[in-house]
């Protein structure tokens, strides 16, 4: 298939499973942990490989062991990685999920933010056939979104919670494809950021998804799953709609983006590890009616 290159934050994480989620003053008991590269751009560069999808990634890790960690497990997943070695050190994050697959984040950027639109040479965006932009710095988006329309690449941007809080209005006027949840769907579109857009990815959470264009709304009611964690399953999702459009339409896509949504929210951490049996085999089961 064609290359797509994953551009954003490239993580480490930690995931401590609890109880539950406690009160300000309060404790909870750690049932289990572990620990697995992370981040959104990186966790979908994961996913794409898995599925036999020609995958690069861009981001910026520091120069140290959770920065070797991040690097050596990308290339076992078999991601061709373009990433930058900051000063800073390795961004961690520490995600806290309860017995019903509900997440808290605590960490800080680290090194995240260090890559530039720079980095990618002008033959990397000739060889790929879509970009994939995960939540960053804007103006490095933009500039990221803008060089890869002008080369021809087809622009997806999965721009998370952040939404509301970073001004990606330039990143959206060069996006083909977007991916947003209920919340940051009514955010974006209240600020009229989704004119222009040629195709609006909507995810329901247990409720499935949707794709809205011009020309009407195709919808999938998503699997039924047990949510262990939730960490991650958006960027699953992305990956598995963007597998599945390279050989699909967008019905097909919905529907092997909602299986790789929901085996993630299976899987303890943000790492999906998912071959195309893996998919297939929930597609016979059938969706959640």
């Amino acid at each position: 298939m064609a290359r797509v290159l994953c551009a954003g934050h490239v993580n480490w994480d930690v995931t401590l499973q609890v109880d539950r989620l406690p009160d300000p003053d309060g404790e909870a008991q750690i049932v289990e942990q572990c620990q697995s590269g992370g981040g959104s751009a990186s966790n979908t560069a994961v996913v794409l490989a898995g599925l036999d999808v020609d995958t690069s990634l861009l981001g910026s890790v520091g120069a140290d062991e959770h920065g070797w960690l991040v690097r050596r497990e990308l290339d076992d997943a078999g991601v061709d990685t373009a990433l930058v070695e900051s000063e800073r050190p390795t961004a961690v994050k520490y995600l806290v999920v309860d017995e019903d697959g509900e997440v808290m984040v605590l960490g800080n950027d680290g090194a995240n933010e260090a890559f530039e639109a720079e980095t990618v040479d002008t033959g990397t965006l000739d060889d790929a056939k879509q970009v994939h932009l995960t939540s960053q710095r804007p103006a490095t988006a933009t500039a990221l979104a803008r060089r890869a329309s002008e080369a021809g690449c087809l622009v997806s941007f999965d721009p998370g919670r952040r939404l509301d809080e970073r001004a990606y209005e330039p990143v959206l006027e060069h996006t083909d494809l977007l991916f947003v949840n209920d919340r940051e769907a009514d955010l974006a579109a209240d600020a009229g950021l989704l004119d222009g857009v040629e195709r609006v990815v909507v995810k329901h959470g247990a409720g499935g998804a949707t794709v809205q264009t011009d020309s009407g709304t195709t919808a999938h009611p998503g699997f039924a799953v047990d949510p262990v964690d939730t960490t991650g399953a958006g960027d699953a999702f992305a990956a598995g709609f963007i597998a599945a459009s390279l050989v699909g339409g967008d019905e097909y896509a919905l529907a092997v983006a909602n299986a790789c949504g929901a085996l993630a929210a299976r899987t303890t951490g943000a790492r999906l590890a998912a071959e195309w049996r893996d998919i297939e085999a929930l597609l016979d089961i059938g969706p959640n009616r």
